[in-house]
This record gives C-alpha cells, structure tokens and sequence, in this order.
C-alpha cells in the first residue's frame, strides 16, 4: 500500500474538479437523487471509496486548529477551535485533500494538523483516546513537512502493525521547533508502544540523538 501512495500522487492531480463538475447535474435531476437518499438530508453521506479507487483500511478526517498563544485553553475553547477539513476513504481521495493543503512547514503562528481515524476526535478525552497516550517527537524547524508525510503516509499505509492501536497523528507549529506524535489507544500495552516507537524511527529515517518521549493523556490533562 505504501508504494500506491507515492505512485498515485502525481497522477490524481485533476480529479478533484472534474468530479464537482459531474455533480452539477440538472435540478430536476438532482432533486429526484435526493428524494432517492432520504440519509443525505439527516446525517452526513458515508464517505466511501469511489470506482477503481485503492481503499483503506480506515477512513480517517483532517483536522486544523489555530490558537493564540498565552491564552490558557480549556477543552471547550479548544473544541471550538478546531475545525474540520474533511474525510476520506481511499488513497486517492487523501491525495485531493493533501495536494491542496498548506505544508507544515509554511503554517505560521501556533497551528496544528490533525489526522485522526474517522469518527475520533483528536481529543484527550475521546473515549478512543481517553486510556491511550502518544509519541512526542521535537523537530527543529525545517524538518516537519518531511517528517508529517513519512508519519501520516505510514500510518495511512498500516506500517505500525499494532492492530486497531493507531488512532492518529498531529503535527505542530510552534515558533521554536515543530513537534509531531501520534496517538494511540493503550498507554499501559508497552509491547505496542514499543513498536511504535520503533516503526517511527524507521519511517522517519531519525538522527539516533532524537529525542522520543511517551506521554500518557492523563498526564496531559494534568
């Protein structure tokens, strides 16, 4: 699956806006489709895989925060802030986001991307997350960009092998260096911990003085 990534991002750069000229049907047409789904009105339409598209394992959703820094956050104005960008089921519908988001490494301010699986909000207090806990790496600067595109394409590609463990990756921009990390289920499972940590170090192609810290998110929180 990993190789399909890097195969697949050059070629999806002009699906995007030929399927939004395909969806704009006639009126009539589109008012019967929607008689036809009666979900759509209700709930959010499922994101699924479209034809001879290569799907994932999970669906996952893009995230962004912005905050001003010095001003104390509590989980409200943090769940205020952050924002949806949207989700996605197969390698080529990441693509279309991915190709037309900011990198990392041109975010200014105190701003942060955030990858999570579908349905998990990149919060402490998720109830995926609540037990769980996450890898810490510090980046000087210049290195994010990188270092978020090995993470989230390995994690997208199933490298960790920790079964359902993985349940994101956050990326972000401070003024002095860059951190990313990625989050997973079951702080007290060492034996998965460990082998995130090791499967980072190898996708991530680290210096060995790279400094890793585990956090629990009872720990942040506190």
């Amino acid at each position: 699956l990993s190789s399909l990534f890097i195969r697949l991002k050059d070629d999806d750069s002009g699906d995007h806006d030929q399927n939004e000229e395909n969806n704009t049907q006639k009126d009539g047409e589109k008012e019967k489709n929607d008689r036809e789904k009666p979900q759509t009105t209700t709930k959010r339409k499922a994101v699924v895989p479209g034809p001879a598209e290569h799907p994932l394992q999970y669906n996952y959703t893009f995230w962004y925060s912005r905050r001003t820094p010095g001003r104390p956050t509590s989980s409200q104005s943090y769940e205020q802030n952050i924002k949806q960008i949207g989700t996605f089921a197969s390698v080529e519908q990441f693509w279309r986001f991915y190709s037309h988001m900011v990198r990392p490494g041109d975010l200014t301010g105190h701003s942060d991307f955030h990858l999570f699986k579908e349905g998990i909000k990149p919060m402490w207090e998720d109830d995926a997350n609540k037990n769980g806990g996450k890898w810490i790496i510090r980046l000087r600067k210049g290195l994010a960009s990188r270092c978020w595109e090995n993470l989230i394409l390995a994690m997208l590609g199933e490298q960790f092998m920790v079964g359902e463990e993985i349940c994101g990756a956050v990326v972000s921009v401070r003024f002095q260096e860059d951190i990313i990390s990625i989050w997973n289920k079951t702080a007290s499972d060492q034996a998965t911990t460990a082998r995130i940590r090791d499967t980072l170090r190898r996708v991530l192609n680290l210096p060995p003085n790279t400094i890793m810290e585990y956090k629990t998110h009872t720990d942040s929180i506190k």
